[in-house]
């Protein structure tokens, strides 16, 4: 039986038998015991560290998920493209783009382009989850293998990761955002499907120029729909998202074929491809065939300006330039270019009557030998015509000058120097600006009696080749201004608006923006007053001086044009046509300025107009589009007329979201076989139908034999109107119709001034409308203005014996008596029936 061995304390109280023994050996054990702890020592670190790790790591996902948006919409997410403005002939007037990108879905996309991106961009698209580890791997490899070479890091994102990066994270470059591109591309990968993420992909990455996704860029470098594209082109396509400017073809040609090479070898190795057809597509060469720009209506750029204000106005900025949408307005090209080119006329003729010779753009240092680089180094004068030409002088003679400019056939065709001459016979409208003493006006010198008067050796002027062989007349941009709108009467469809000598001058459109006093062109809205009231339109009126109290201890004393009154008894018609201040006076303070107010508010000439006999000689403001839709309800019947820009706008699946005709069509959505659709009017009736008529009528005569008459000089057809002289010839106006057509124009000075003594409505503006209303109706025939129900037409004899059917009220025809200041009779009557006319 052996005996246990001793304790530690038993063996140092028991005596040794041998004193010569050595000690007991009790290192090793302390050893073991210290080994114990140190080993449980670093599992408790670990363990602290590893939880502080799990707890870090969670608070940074945490924070990182947070920041994350909802990657749901992506399901839905269209992807922004640029919208498209049409004329109302289909030809396109501009593109609304943020970035020009054409969208095309997945399904269109063919099969091997899809997998050039795939073997180019991310191998395993199909198979991993969002985050390619294997991919991660293999550049962090290949990173170690070149490290200190100075070549850039291999990337690693797949497409799905691009996705995120390029839509919903940015593209700052941080351990972070890599961090959370990583995480939302996981979260991507549940959420739309792998066809998806690659549609979105190949419709959003950026390939250079200025083309975003596929089918832009199939159109920018080749000219070519995605399905015209070689194999050769695909890879091409496929190998430009890593650095798109380093592989333009147009510029390393060379770096371009490596890399296509490269692409096309990829996707051998992916079996997307033979071997044999890389190599034929090896063969072919790397050539860029550009595509120009689509052709755009070379006119209407105020039109089309207020076009994409109202778009921004109605869906916002954002889905104006980047929804896609296609928007069909109502502009009428030869119109437009009809209108824009009878404006330039009419204040081209009166700054040759009026304006004088302003001087030359400039002066450069000129040599018979070296005058090119300067002439071409010169700013070009913004809203020049096509065919003027900025020129120097070269010499000058007495009785003509030689200029000199430079010549393109095309905008990357070398300059080619052209010399002309001025006759001093041509520029007799060239005379020499004075300022007077106030320095507020001017007035002209002589006509210039040598060519030295108007122009020196050196200095750059205008010029416009003429008929003349080796001639060309001299030119200078008027100051003066003008705008136009043409309507149609029956919808409110603006076919042309011009609002000003020129876009590239000024952007301001005087036609929608500028408010401008309508003078002798507002009261056609005071006699209406009056008709509806009832007062026959052979009522007499006293065309005699008045004075009204002002309130403030002065008195108002209106006149006609030229102060002179006839102080004669003369009908409303007789008024209207001679535009007669007084009488018109008189009329306004028979039917109330309230009502007047209210007339001018419900045809939407000028909304909350003061009760001030001085608006009824148009004292208020307003702007051409309104005067133009208001004359429109007159012709309408007195119906209300909604100026409008934009027939339809469809987004980018086709589907219409907004209409400018807001008629109900019952039946058009019916089968072919089905009973002709109708529309249903619904615009408000805000005039009574005879009386809108009966001005109407009223109107002809103003072109016919009063103020307007130069209006209607060759159009051979019925035409209304009215002109419009403000305060001092400040502002001239003519606004007329037909019954297909209304046509309003304004003429003046942006910063109003006198056009000088005589300049009248009649003068300016009359002949701007005549000429934009001959191009609308060429080759039309004659329509007559349209009756309405009720109306009693009635053969009158006029002061001067001329006969015209007049048109009453039923019951009214024998019934205008005296009228304000003095008695009369009516005309000699014959009755008839209400009709045509």
């Amino acid at each position: 039986m052996q005996t246990p061995p001793l304790t530690a304390e038993a063996r140092l109280a028991t005596p040794s038998a041998d004193p010569a023994a050595p000690p007991p050996q009790k290192p090793a054990r302390r050893r073991r015991f210290r080994g114990v702890g140190i080993l449980r020592l670093l599992m408790v670190l670990f363990t602290v560290v590893g939880v502080g790790g799990a707890v870090a790591a969670y608070g940074l996902y945490h924070s990182l998920q947070a920041d994350l948006p909802d990657y749901r919409w992506l399901a839905d997410y269209q992807p922004q493209q640029m919208s498209r403005i049409y004329a109302a002939d289909s030809q396109l007037m501009a593109e609304l783009a943020n970035e020009r990108r054409v969208f095309v879905p997945i399904e269109a996309i063919p099969a091997r382009l899809q997998q050039a991106f795939i073997s180019a961009e991310d191998q395993r698209f199909r198979d991993h989850y969002g985050v390619d580890p294997m991919g991660m791997a293999r550049a962090a490899l290949a990173y170690a293998q070149t490290y200190g070479q100075g070549r850039r890091m291999q990337g690693a994102s797949t497409i799905t990761q691009q996705v995120a990066k390029n839509m919903l994270v940015g593209s700052d470059r941080t351990v972070l955002r890599k961090a959370r591109e990583a995480l939302l591309a996981l979260r991507l990968e549940r959420a739309p499907s792998k066809e998806r993420i690659l549609e979105i992909y190949l419709n959003e990455i950026f390939l250079g120029a200025q083309a975003y996704g596929v089918a832009a860029a199939a159109q920018s470098y080749f000219n070519h729909s995605l399905d015209e594209l070689t194999l050769a082109e695909m890879a091409f396509l496929a190998s430009l998202p890593k650095a798109p400017n380093n592989y333009n073809p147009a510029r390393f040609p060379e770096q371009a074929r490596i890399r296509r090479n490269w692409v096309l070898d990829r996707m051998v190795d992916d079996g997307a491809i033979t071997a044999a057809e890389a190599a034929a597509a090896k063969r072919d060469p790397v050539q860029a065939r550009p595509t120009r720009r689509p052709d755009t209506v070379p006119v209407g750029q105020h039109f089309t300006e207020d076009v994409r204000r109202e778009l921004i106005t109605r869906f916002g900025a954002e889905q104006a330039a980047g929804g896609g949408l296609v928007v069909r307005t109502s502009l009428d090209p030869t119109l437009q270019a009809a209108a824009e080119n009878a404006l330039r006329q009419g204040t081209l003729a009166y700054d040759r009557r009026r304006g004088g010779w302003r001087g030359s753009l400039g002066r450069i240092p000129f040599s018979a030998n070296d005058w090119q680089a300067s002439l071409e180094a010169m700013t070009r004068a913004p809203g020049i015509l096509p065919n003027w030409r900025q020129a120097v002088v070269q010499s000058v003679t007495a009785t003509e000058a030689r200029v000199a400019w430079l010549e393109r056939a095309n905008p990357r065709a070398a300059a080619e120097p052209r010399t002309a001459v001025i006759d001093l016979s041509d520029t007799q409208w060239a005379r020499p600006v004075l300022p007077t003493p106030a320095q507020q006006t001017y007035r002209l010198g002589a006509a210039p009696r040598r060519m030295s008067d108007i122009v020196t050796p050196g200095e750059v002027v205008l010029v416009e080749p003429n008929n003349r062989p080796g001639r060309v007349s001299l030119r200078q941009l008027p100051e003066v201004e003008a705008a136009v709108v043409a309507l149609d009467p029956a919808t409110g469809r603006i076919l042309a608006m011009a609002g000003g000598w020129n876009f590239e001058r000024s952007q301001f459109n005087r036609a929608s923006q500028a408010q401008r006093q309508p003078g002798s062109s507002f009261k056609p809205f005071v006699y209406l007053t009056a008709l509806e009231e009832g007062v026959p339109p052979n009522q007499r009126f006293s065309d005699t001086p008045i004075e009204l109290p002002m309130g403030n201890g002065q008195t108002w004393r209106p006149g006609n044009y030229g102060g002179n009154a006839s102080g004669a008894m003369v009908t409303m018609r007789s008024a209207l046509e001679r535009s007669l201040n007084l009488v018109t006076v008189r009329i306004a303070q028979q039917v109330t300025m309230a009502r007047v107010s209210d007339t001018a508010n419900r045809f939407g000439v000028i909304s909350n107009m003061p009760p001030f006999l001085a608006m009824s000689l148009g004292a208020g403001e307003t702007t051409v589009v309104r005067m133009a839709s208001a004359y429109a309800s007159f012709v309408n019947g007195g119906r209300r007329v909604e100026p409008s820009l934009i027939d339809s706008v469809q987004d980018q699946r086709g589907r219409v979201i907004w209409r400018g005709d807001q008629r109900v069509c019952q039946g058009c959505n019916a089968g072919p076989e089905s009973q002709p659709p109708t529309l249903t009017e619904n615009r408000r009736q805000i005039a009574d139908p005879i009386a809108a008529y009966q001005i109407v009528n009223i109107l002809q005569g103003a072109v016919q034999r009063g103020t307007g008459s130069r209006a209607g000089q060759g159009l051979n057809r019925p035409v209304a109107g009215k002109t419009g002289t403000t305060d001092d010839y400040k502002d001239n106006w003519f606004v007329g119709f037909t019954p297909d057509i209304v046509v309003a124009v304004w003429f003046g000075y942006d910063e109003p001034r006198s056009l000088g003594n005589g300049e009248t409505g009649g003068t300016n503006a009359a002949p701007i409308f005549r000429d934009v209303m001959e191009a609308a109706l060429r080759g039309s025939p004659p329509v007559p203005f349209r009756a309405p129900p009720g109306v009693s037409l009635v053969r009158v004899q006029l002061e001067n014996g001329q006969s015209i059917m007049e048109a009453f009220r039923p019951g009214t025809e024998t019934s205008a008596n005296s009228g304000s200041g003095g008695g009369g009779s009516a005309d000699r009557v014959e009755s008839g029936l209400g009709g045509l006319y």
